[in-house]
């Protein structure tokens, strides 16, 4: 089998010759610095010989033209600047964390009419450009995957998140909601006329949606909030993927999304990741309370900075339920730097073995 039908089958339930093996979650820039001091040279995954990930289709669904980054302030701890949706953000300097969000594009009615008619119109020549359709054909030829969306320019509460900000996107459910439907159904427009302008073209397998809407303690909205806001944007997606034969929808929520999870599949979604550990997921739990939705992560990334032995033994406690199929055994986020390369390579190694993919 190749990478495309391993995965696609796996996914939705068919026999297939082996798991997929995927080594989809990458080191923090400074993890990554860690690892060439410790001899790393490469790609940190070549030598492992994994599946190919889901190949994306090169488009721009977000601000269009582009915005620049562009650097306001800068000293010797952090540097503060705009990114390519507008947002004014400060990150320190040597050491990784989530930026400071100081200013987001949009406050109100007039800002969102300011910045839709600048920045997001669906039909702008600039979404598509470049090699694309070359691109895409030279993966279908090689047996790949191929999918559509990708982080940060696809989302639904994402793209409310990325205009509004993160606690006022949330006041606006409550406050502006008429604005919250009209940024949501504008963006989930402007995603379905990209989307059918590669379909034409390119045999597609994946939509993909990133959200990052939950935390801890559970999803950042209710789900009658989910059903009332994201509902409709996502059987639009839903009912265009199964126009098109698209066979997976999937979703990257940080977080545990174990309360909204029935309100997704509802509505079409059957793929989610990255179940965090940290954030109280059991993906083992979960596959017994959701039998059919394709599942990816929920190995514990932290364990990788003790020692082999917590490796084998998280690696072990999810193992049961690989060989039932709808779940890629994945770390559940990036690995942070105080994994050795040492640590890493073993887990790699290890989770190879239990895939079984030089057996097969």
């Amino acid at each position: 089998m190749n990478d495309r039908e391993r995965f696609l089958g796996w996914m939705t339930g068919r026999p297939v010759d082996r798991p997929p093996y995927w080594l989809f979650w990458g080191p923090w820039p400074t993890t990554h610095d860690r690892w060439l001091k410790e001899g790393l040279s490469g790609d940190h995954r070549v030598s492992f010989d994994p599946d190919i990930l889901p190949e994306k289709v090169p488009m721009n669904c977000g601000p269009c033209p582009r915005l620049e980054r562009t650097v306001l302030t800068e000293d010797d701890d952090s540097i503060t600047f705009t990114d390519s949706w507008g947002i004014r953000r400060r990150d320190l300097k040597g050491r990784e964390s989530m930026s400071e969000f100081i200013e987001f594009p949009v406050k109100d009615r007039k800002d969102w009419e300011r910045f839709k008619e600048e920045r997001l119109d669906p039909d702008h020549p600039e979404r598509l450009s470049g090699n694309w359709r070359a691109q895409c054909d030279e993966w279908t030829r090689k047996g790949y995957p191929i999918q559509m969306g990708y982080y940060p320019d696809v989302g639904i509460f994402g793209s409310v998140r990325w205009l509004l900000g993160d606690e006022e996107g949330l006041v606006a459910f409550y406050t502006m909601p008429d604005l919250v439907h009209e940024i949501m159904d504008h963006m989930t427009s402007l995603y379905l006329t990209v989307f059918e302008r590669v379909v034409r073209k390119v045999r597609v397998d994946v939509i993909h949606i990133w959200e990052d809407m939950c935390a801890q303690l559970g999803p950042l909205i209710s789900p009658a909030h989910w059903d009332e806001f994201m509902g409709a944007p996502y059987r639009r997606i839903a009912a265009f993927a199964r126009e098109n034969n698209i066979p997976l929808i999937s979703v990257d929520t940080d977080g545990d999304p174990d309360l909204i999870i029935p309100c997704m599949m509802e509505a079409g979604v059957n793929f989610v990741f990255p179940f965090e550990v940290a954030a109280g997921c059991d993906v083992v739990k979960l596959r017994k309370k959701y039998p059919t939705l394709g599942m990816m992560g929920g190995i514990d990334k932290r364990v990788l900075a003790i020692d082999p032995a917590a490796i084998d033994k998280e690696l072990a406690r999810i193992s049961p339920i690989i060989e039932k199929g709808r779940y890629i055994p994945t770390l559940d986020h990036l690995i942070p730097d105080d994994v050795s390369l040492e640590n890493y390579c073993y887990y790699a190694e290890a989770l190879k073995k239990i895939i079984g993919k030089d057996e097969k």
